[in-house]
């Protein structure tokens, strides 16, 4: 059985021959562990690939590929300079962020939308779908057997807090302001158009990344998240389903009110915090009902915990969430201060 088949499997709850494998790294990880990295890979291989030849998630770095044409890129952007992760950079929305440790992700610290007065003007970067090189995704996802997931660059509240500054979108939102609709839209738009590009390829999920909580409950209510932000959701998953694809999302957080929700609109496979929430009660809620993708807790378990603690805490998830006929993804990211000792617990675990 190979990746594509073994993920395909879990998430249609058809008993794969193994749990499948996904490991997410930070640059940092790259750039001064490799080797390390290297040993985790030759010893479990990850069943996971991503079109523009990352290692794993959005903030990997790319990997050498015998044929670089194959490799996705998005086109050049009119507002993007500096390298990211690196000091301060500006992304292709126009979104300034600043690195305060090298090979860490950053913060947004100067929103182009500060001023709601700048609104009326912006427009979402439209030119880097018109040159990107879609053409190379098929012939990417033919020269692999791993389960091709496109980039998980996909986000409405993200990119709204990137765009506006997140203090001010949550009192916004509070608020009712007015203006957070016609943002709203604006990136529903863009998005709704990236993703038309996307289920026009041959990748088997398409990614989304929006982090909806914090450590204790969600950012704004569940009333106000299913009156705004839902139906966009419920869009996005059926025209993914529409094309044969699976629908992933992404969020970190406490979001154990919402799963219902996720469940509804349709996600396939949702990456949540599990060890922020009661992992016992999502398993008496949703297990056999949504595929849990992954993770392991990298607050304390991974940096902090003995191999044995580590594998302790995926048999706790394991008891919880596993069906035995799929439903489960063994997925953990691997952290600049993670033993590498841990990560390799953890899958030596998921075979148990």
């Amino acid at each position: 059985m190979n990746s594509r088949e073994r993920v395909s499997r879990a998430l249609r709850f058809e008993k794969p021959d193994r749990v499948p494998r996904d490991l997410w790294i930070i640059p940092a990880i790259e750039i001064t562990r490799l080797a390390e990295l290297e040993a985790v890979h030759a010893r479990f291989p990850i069943d996971f690939a991503f079109p523009n030849g990352v290692r794993a998630w959005n903030m990997g770095h790319e990997v050498e590929w015998p044929d670089p044409s194959i490799l996705f890129r998005y086109g050049p952007s009119k507002r993007a300079r500096g390298v990211p992760w690196e000091g301060t950079y500006v992304d292709a929305w126009g979104c300034e962020w600043v690195t305060a440790e090298f090979g860490v992700l950053g913060e947004v610290k100067h929103p182009p939308l500060a001023d709601w007065s700048a609104l009326d003007h912006f427009s979402p970067p439209w030119e880097i779908l018109a040159g990107a090189t879609w053409d190379a995704v098929n012939r990417f996802c033919a020269a692999t057997d791993k389960f091709v997931l496109s980039p998980p660059a996909f986000s409405v509240f993200e990119r709204m807090q990137f765009l506006r500054g997140t203090e001010a979108l949550l009192i916004d939102l509070a608020a009712g302001a007015r203006e957070v609709s016609k943002l709203r839209d604006m990136v529903h738009e863009f998005n709704l158009e990236a993703l038309a590009h996307w289920c026009r390829t041959d990748v088997n999920g398409v990614a989304w990344t929006d982090d909806w909580g914090s450590q204790r409950s969600l950012l704004i209510s569940p009333v106000l998240w299913r009156e705004m932000f839902k139906p966009l959701y419920k869009q996005y998953c059926d025209l993914i389903h529409a094309a044969g694809k699976f629908a992933f999302l992404h969020s970190d957080g406490h979001i154990a009110a919402i799963i219902e929700d996720l469940v509804e609109v349709g996600f396939d496979a949702v990456n949540s915090q599990l060890f922020c929430m009661d992992i016992e009660d999502i398993g008496r809620k949703f297990k056999g009902r949504i595929t849990f993708w992954g993770e392991l807790d990298r607050q304390y378990v991974l940096p902090f915990g003995k191999p044995e603690e580590v594998k302790e805490a995926v048999r706790r998830v394991r008891r919880a969430l596993d069906t035995g006929q799929g439903g489960v993804i063994a997925q953990m990211q691997f952290g600049k201060y993670d033993p590498k000792e841990n990560i390799e617990a953890a899958f030596e675990a998921w075979l148990e």
